[in-house]
C-alpha cells in the first residue's frame, strides 16, 4: 500500500485563525488523514506554522515583541485552536528552527549549483523615514489591473495578480505612511523560465487530479509566461542566505515556507527521508486558492530544480473562500469567527466541525451565517443524526432494557442492509477524492435512509403485535447505528466516539461497515445534540460581527471578461452557451444572444459580466453568472471595455459583494447606459479607470 503524506497549508504564526483558515487547509486535511487511517493507509499529517518574512516583523513591532517571542506567543495561540478542534496532525511543527534553515539552506545551494538562481538588481520601494528598503507586504497602494486601491506588492487579493511593490500606482508605506521612492538593491531569483521544460513535463503526469481552480491558476501562470521569482528580501528574521555578498539578506517566505513541510517533517521523525525521498509516496496538499502558485508552481520547481529525486505534489484539493455574512472575515474589525471564538461559544466542536465541512467552499466562495449555523444544527444534526442515533438506543432501553435484540432479518432487511453497504462505497469513493463535502452529504443520506426505515417497520406497534419482528427492526438500526459511528469518525470524532461507547465498541474502523458485531448492553447516557435557540443565535450574531447589509451598487460584482468560446445549446434555439475568462477562472455562462450575434461576432469580446450571481440551469446547463446587455428597439448591444480580463467593474466609493446574490436583488440595481457612458444612479460606472460603452450605440436599461 503506497504511503500518504497529508499536508494543510502553513497557517501564519502572526495572528489568530479564523474558520476560513480552519476549513480552507487543517480542518479539511484532517478529515482526509482521519479517514485514511481508518482504512489502515500507512498516513502522516504535518503542519506548523509558518513564523519567517515580513508580517512576522511587522506584527511584532506594533506589538513591542521581539519576533522570535511573536512566535512562541502565536504557535500556542494556534496550536491550542487546533487541538479544540480535535485536528489530528502527526506532528505540528515551525518553520523557525535550525532544522528549516538547514534544509531550505541545502536546497538552495543546489538550485545554484544547478544553475538556476541569478542574481539581478532589482528596483525596490524605500522608506525614507524608516530608512530601510521596505518587502513586499509593507507596502500598499492600487492595483495597476483593476484598480482595487488595497492591494499589497506582492498580490492583489480582489483580482488575484501577483505583483511587484513598483507596479502600485500610489504606494503608500504601511510603516510609516510616508511615500515610499524606489532604490537599487541587489537579489536573487529563482529561473522559473529555465525550470518551465522541469515544470511543464512534471505537470503532464500530475495535474489531471488536482482540483479544477488549481489546473485554471497555474494553466494560466503558465500561459502569461513564467518569470525570475526574487527569493531574497531585505529583512533581519528569516532563513539567512548562504551566499557571499548577500549574508545581510534572508529568503523571501514563500520560497522557504513550503519547504517547511519537508523540515517539520525532519524535525519529528527520524525516518523523514523515507516520505521525502521516495517515488511511491503519495503527496496530498490541502489549501485556499491564494495558496495554489506556490504549491503548484514555485515549491515544485524548487525541487525539481534541486535534482535530488524529492516527493512532489500528487493530489492537491484547494478551496474558494468562505465569507461572513455579508462582507469578509476581519481580526481589525471585530467581523467573524475565530478560532478563540469558537472556543468560547458555549457550541461543541463538532458542531462547527460539521457546519464548516458541510459548507466547504469547494467550487465557489460560501458563507458563514449565524442563522443557517443555527439550521444546519437543529434540522440535520439534531433532527437526522442525532434523532436516529437516541429514538432507537431509547427504544432499546425501554422496550428490552438496554439489551442489544437479536432476531432473523426478512427479505426487506437483507434489501436495506445491501442497499446501505452501497452507499458505504459511494462515502468511500467522495473521501478517497478529497470530496469532502459529498462525502459528508453522503453519510447524512444514509442516516435519512435509517430515520425512514424506522417510521416504515413503526417498531411501536410490533413490540406489542410482533415482538420477534420488532427485534429483527431494532437490530437492524443499531447495527446501523454503529457504522454511523464509524463513517462520521473523520468528520465529527468527538460525536463518532460517543455513538461507539454506547454501542460498546470504541476501536472499530472502517473494514468493520456492514458487520453484524454488535453484541450486549448499550450504554447511552445523553443526546447527541442539543438544538441551539433563537436567543442564543442572536447573541453570538451581535458578539461576532453582526450582518452588514449591501444595497445598490454594493451589492454586485462586476468583471471584465473575454469570451474564448460559444456554443448553440442543445435544447433552445436563442440561447447560447459561452465560455468566459476572468482571468484566474473560466466559467460557462448561458445567454439569449442567437437571435442577435453570431458565434464569431462574440468570441474575443471583453465584456461585462455578473460573477456573483445565483448559478441558475437554464433549459439544462448550469449557467455561473450573467453577461450584461442593453435592447433598444430590435437591435441588442453587449457592454464593452478596453481593460484587462478580471478588471473590477467599480463606481466611487463601491467595494465589491464577495456574496451571491439572486436574479431578483440584480433586477433591482438599476444600471442605464448613456451616451457618454453606463452609470448608476449619477454615478460612473467604469472598469478600473476604463470606460463601458455599448455595443451597436445602444442606450437604455442594461439587463
Amino acid at each position: 500500500m503506497a504511503k500518504i503524506l497529508v499536508t494543510s497549508a502553513l497557517p501564519y504564526v502572526n495572528n489568530v485563525p479564523h474558520l476560513g483558515n480552519l476549513i480552507g487547509a487543517v480542518l479539511s486535511a484532517d478529515v482526509f488523514a482521519r479517514f485514511h487511517r481508518s482504512i489502515g493507509s500507512n498516513i502522516k499529517y504535518v503542519c506548523g506554522t509558518d513564523e519567517n518574512g515580513t508580517t512576522t516583523e511587522k506584527t511584532a513591532m506594533e506589538q513591542g515583541l521581539t519576533p522570535k517571542e511573536l512566535c512562541d506567543k502565536y504557535y500556542q495561540v494556534h496550536k491550542k485552536i487546533y487541538e479544540w478542534f480535535n485536528i489530528s496532525f502527526d506532528v505540528f511543527g515551525r518553520t523557525s528552527t535550525e532544522k528549516h534553515n538547514e534544509i531550505t539552506q541545502s536546497i538552495f545551494a543546489n538550485l545554484d549549483k544547478n544553475g538556476y538562481i541569478r542574481e539581478e538588481d532589482m528596483e525596490l520601494m524605500y522608506d525614507p523615514e524608516k530608512d530601510m528598503f521596505l518587502a513586499d507586504r509593507f507596502v500598499q497602494g492600487t492595483c495597476p489591473h483593476c484598480q482595487f486601491e488595497q492591494a499589497n506588492g506582492d498580490q492583489c487579493d480582489n483580482c488575484g495578480h501577483m505583483l511587484n511593490p513598483t507596479e502600485l500606482v500610489n504606494p503608500v508605506s504601511k510603516l510609516s505612511g510616508a511615500t515610499p521612492v524606489k532604490k537599487v538593491s541587489r537579489h536573487l531569483f529563482l529561473d522559473l523560465p529555465k525550470i518551465k521544460p522541469l515544470l511543464e513535463e512534471w505537470m503532464q503526469t500530475k495535474s489531471k487530479v488536482w482540483s479544477q481552480n488549481a489546473r485554471t491558476m497555474t494553466e494560466g501562470w503558465l500561459k502569461d509566461g513564467l518569470k525570475p521569482r526574487c527569493i531574497t528580501r531585505d529583512l533581519k528574521w528569516g532563513v539567512p542566505v548562504p551566499k557571499k555578498g548577500f549574508e545581510n539578506k534572508v529568503f523571501y517566505v514563500w520560497f522557504d515556507a513550503c519547504i517547511g513541510y519537508i523540515s517539520i517533517t525532519a524535525k519529528g521523525f527520524e525516518d523523514w527521508k523515507e516520505w521525502w525521498f521516495d517515488p511511491e509516496v503519495e503527496l496530498y496538499q490541502f489549501m485556499g486558492k491564494d495558496n495554489i502558485p506556490f504549491h503548484t508552481i514555485i515549491f515544485p520547481s524548487s525541487l525539481l530544480a534541486d535534482g535530488r529525486n524529492w516527493t512532489t505534489l500528487h493530489q492537491i484539493s484547494s478551496t474558494e473562500y468562505l465569507n461572513y455574512e455579508s462582507g469578509k472575515f476581519s481580526k481589525s474589525n471585530k467581523i467573524g469567527v475565530f478560532g478563540d471564538d469558537a472556543i468560547n461559544s458555549g457550541i461543541k466542536a463538532d458542531v462547527f466541525r460539521y457546519y464548516l465541512l458541510n459548507n466547504r467552499p469547494e467550487s465557489s466562495d460560501t458563507v458563514f451565517t449565524w442563522k443557517d449555523f443555527q439550521e444546519k444544527n437543529n434540522n440535520e444534526l439534531v433532527a437526522n443524526l442525532g434523532n436516529l442515533v437516541n429514538r432507537t438506543l431509547m427504544f432499546i432501553e425501554r422496550s428490552f432494557e438496554g439489551n442489544i435484540p437479536v432476531a432473523d432479518l426478512n427479505e426487506e432487511d437483507k434489501v436495506f442492509l445491501k442497499n446501505i453497504k452501497g452507499e458505504f462505497e459511494t462515502v468511500k469513493h467522495f473521501l478517497l477524492k478529497a470530496e469532502l463535502k459529498q462525502g459528508l452529504k453522503q453519510i447524512m443520506h444514509i442516516s435519512k435512509l435509517g430515520n425512514q426505515y424506522f417510521q416504515a417497520n413503526e417498531p411501536w406497534k410490533l413490540i406489542k403485535d410482533d415482538p420477534n419482528r420488532a427485534r429483527a427492526v431494532l437490530f437492524v438500526l443499531v447495527a446501523l447505528v454503529k457504522d454511523l459511528g464509524i463513517l462520521i469518525q473523520p468528520y465529527l470524532p468527538d460525536t463518532s466516539k460517543t455513538i461507539l461507547s454506547y454501542v460498546n465498541g470504541n476501536s472499530w474502523k472502517w473494514d468493520d461497515l456492514g458487520k453484524f458485531s454488535v453484541k450486549g448492553k448499550i450504554s447511552r447516557k445523553d443526546v447527541l445534540f442539543e438544538k441551539i435557540d433563537n436567543k442564543k443565535i442572536e447573541e453570538l450574531h451581535s458578539k461576532y460581527g453582526g450582518k452588514q447589509e449591501k444595497k445598490g451598487f454594493d451589492l454586485l460584482n462586476l468583471k471584465v471578461a473575454e469570451i474564448v468560446n460559444v456554443e448553440k445549446h442543445p435544447d433552445a434555439e436563442k440561447l447560447y452557451i459561452e465560455t468566459i475568462d476572468l482571468g484566474n477562472e473560466q466559467r460557462k455562462i448561458v445567454s439569449g444572444l442567437a437571435g442577435y450575434y453570431t458565434p464569431e461576432e462574440l468570441v474575443g469580446k471583453k465584456v461585462i459580466v455578473v460573477t456573483n450571481l445565483e448559478p441558475a440551469k437554464l433549459r439544462g446547463v448550469v449557467s455561473k453568472g450573467m453577461l450584461l446587455a442593453v435592447a433598444e428597439g430590435d437591435k441588442l448591444g453587449v457592454l464593452e471595455a478596453d481593460a484587462p480580463v478580471g478588471t473590477q467593474v467599480i463606481i466611487e466609493g463601491s467595494t465589491p459583494n464577495t456574496n451571491q446574490i439572486s436574479i431578483k436583488q440584480f433586477a433591482a440595481v438599476k444600471l442605464v447606459a448613456k451616451e457618454d457612458g453606463v452609470y448608476f444612479e449619477d454615478k460612473h460606472v467604469q472598469a478600473g479607470s476604463k470606460n463601458i460603452t455599448v455595443d451597436r450605440g445602444c442606450k437604455g436599461k442594461i439587463s
